[in-house]
């Protein structure tokens, strides 16, 4: 028995898809980062379920490759947005998420506006280990250092640097997302200022290493380059997969804009994954013979 999915992605972050609106689905996290495998599974950075709610059109429960939960994921909210108006028509839709009751609005153009709500400043928020100043973290990995610090739903440090170019973030940032100041792990953010309105970045992300995008640490970017008077509150946000635009309004919320693309729907046998820690070996070549993907 196979079970129908989406796979869709925001400038190359990508996302399996799941409806459980419906009925429920066994989605352990040893599952989940078997599905999240590129090789032997699905493939994607964050594993989507899509179930019911209340005072929303569905509720995001977002994880991580490595089956870690997310409260938010700002390019996956674009993403479910853009599949529930193919399916409705609706312009305006209401997600809920850990991090809060997100309001995504279909541009005319396609692309895809979500409100990220407010920007959590304080360290306890994010959260730190101790206090410190989140403006101005003590934190030094080779030519890194002084980061600031804000959470989107999720917690991102920001380092600001005059060539991105020259910064392996792949080597750093496993360090960096563990280290002793972050108690829930952090997103890594490196960014190089273009211009008072343009941001070139890279983010590694918590639990799923170096992404092509990260929608909530280019939220994450601005704010912390507004704050430190790098930038305006308005900037197109570059990142290996694209672009996107952010603006931190004078309400005090975060507007992310860009576009999504829907890859391909599918379906897939869950019994052919394994369900626990104690099950991974049973993780075969068969389950390629047992799944199905439809372009």
């Amino acid at each position: 028995m196979t079970t129908p999915f989406i796979k869709m992605h925001g400038l190359g972050n990508d996302f399996a898809i799941f409806d459980e609106r419906a009925t429920p689905l066994p989605l352990t996290p040893a599952r989940i980062t078997a599905l999240a495998n590129r090789h032997t599974g699905i493939g994607c950075d964050q594993l989507i379920r899509l179930l019911p709610a209340d005072d929303a059109d569905a509720t995001l429960h977002i994880s991580n490759a490595d089956g870690s939960p997310a409260a938010a994921c700002g390019n996956a909210t674009r993403c479910v947005a853009a599949w529930l108006h193919a399916q409705t028509g609706q312009t305006t839709l209401r997600l809920r998420t850990a991090a809060g009751l997100l309001t995504a609005t279909i541009e005319p153009d396609g692309q895809v506006t979500v409100n990220m709500g407010a920007p959590r400043l304080h360290w306890r928020e994010i959260p730190l280990a101790h206090e410190a100043d989140t403006l101005s973290l003590p934190l030094t990995a080779g030519p890194l250092a002084n980061p600031a610090a804000c959470s989107m739903g999720n917690p991102h440090i920001t380092f600001f640097v005059q060539d991105l170019a020259a910064i392996n973030l792949a080597a750093l940032g496993p360090g960096l997302e563990h280290h002793e100041l972050f108690p829930e792990r952090a997103n890594i953010g490196v960014a190089q200022i273009l211009a008072p309105d343009h941001i070139r970045l890279r983010v590694f992300e918590r639990g799923a290493g170096l992404t092509r995008a990260c929608g909530s640490g280019a939220c994450a970017a601005l704010v912390n380059a507004a704050r430190r008077g790098l930038t305006a509150r308005h900037a197109t946000i570059d990142q290996d997969g694209g672009t996107l635009t952010i603006t931190w309004t004078q309400a005090n919320t975060i507007l992310m804009t860009g576009p999504t693309t829907e890859v391909f729907s599918g379906s897939i046998n869950l019994e052919q994954f394994p369900n626990d820690c104690t099950d991974a070996p049973a993780l075969k070549q068969k389950n390629e013979k047992t799944s199905t993907f439809f372009l």
